[in-house]
């Protein structure tokens, strides 16, 4: 499933991009190990590759089930037809989800599980007039050594180009120039430790980034995660970034994978190892341009921890483009 989803990202860097939207769904999912229903939600990015093809790149959050707190990042290439005039989009996808499961037992202590899975979706879409369009989404997926699911889901979404005909874009703007030069962004906000605790501590992070690429950055930082019961945790990151800017280069939008090389003063005490370690940082983000030099930035992190220590960090700041 890796090899899978890297060939992906490599065909998408590859590919002339076209128009995205994106996509806000909420639901409920189930499991059959046991029986069980709960609230799952995602946010969808999705861009044409013609009329015919498309890829989506997606969070998604399956919910609590009784012992599982389930989410993750997926990856999916669509196929699908467009009928009455393209109101009407039918799609089928075929991808893959890396999952974090945060694993609550009535007895023993909690465990962070990460792991690859298949994911299998359907979904309809009604474009208006507008740039708004309503959409309901099926998923399957199948958790590998985790859990398998089923969700229902169903939201609204916007076109962040104008397409210059009715439903989906598969023609959109091209973007030859990289999606940012060079920026210093200062951020601040929230780190929650995922399994039961006092896990909550003030965030910071120094973060500079600049375009390589189209559609590719890379970034250098420093980020601080707080104190509190269950980490002390701070240390370097560096991440490369697949980005896009929309609305007129105002927005730019961003997932990115990394290394994150780090010190918890909190780890030792738990028998683990050194208090010095390196851990994988997934991201997403992104930024408002409000002026010639100055960007409004908002950045998620997901710290994926070999520790039973994931955590996630909510960050919003400014940043300074030059």
């Amino acid at each position: 499933m890796r090899r899978v989803l890297g060939t992906l990202v490599v065909i998408l860097l590859a590919l002339p991009a076209h128009a995205g939207e994106i996509g806000l769904l909420g639901g409920y999912g189930w499991t059959d190990k046991p029986l069980e229903k709960t609230y799952a939600w995602q946010v969808q990015y999705m861009e044409g590759l013609g009329d015919h093809l498309a890829y989506s790149l997606s969070y998604v959050n399956q919910g609590h089930f009784i012992e599982h707190h389930r989410d993750g990042y997926a990856a999916n290439l669509w196929a699908r037809t467009n009928l009455m005039e393209r109101r009407l989009s039918l799609g089928l996808g075929l991808g893959g989800i890396f999952y974090f499961d945060t694993i609550n037992p009535a007895t023993g202590p909690s465990r962070d599980y990460h792991g690859w899975g298949g994911m299998t979706s359907l979904a309809a879409t009604w474009y208006t007039e507008s740039r708004l369009f309503y959409q309901l989404q099926g998923y399957y997926v199948r958790g590998d050594k985790s859990f398998n699911t089923l969700s229902v889901l169903a939201g609204i979404g916007y076109q962040l180009d104008a397409p210059p005909v009715p439903g989906p874009d598969v023609r959109g703007a091209h973007q030859s120039e990289n999606t940012t030069e060079n920026e210093i962004t200062l951020v601040g906000g929230e780190t929650v430790v995922n399994i039961p605790g006092r896990g909550k501590s003030a965030a910071f992070e120094l973060e500079y980034r600049r375009g390589i690429w189209r559609y590719l950055e890379v970034s250098a930082g420093a980020l601080y995660e707080g104190r509190n019961d269950l980490i002390d945790r701070y240390g370097l990151t560096t991440q490369l970034w697949l980005a896009k800017r929309f609305l007129d280069d105002r927005i730019s939008l961003g997932a990115g994978l990394g290394g994150y090389f780090a010190v918890d003063q909190r780890r030792g005490d738990s028998g683990t190892g050194r208090n010095a370690f390196v851990s994988e940082l997934a991201s997403i983000s992104g930024s408002l341009q409000v002026s010639r030099h100055y960007t409004l930035r908002a950045t998620f992190h997901r710290v994926i921890s070999t520790y039973n220590r994931d955590s996630d960090i909510f960050l919003g700041g400014i940043g300074y483009q030059f």
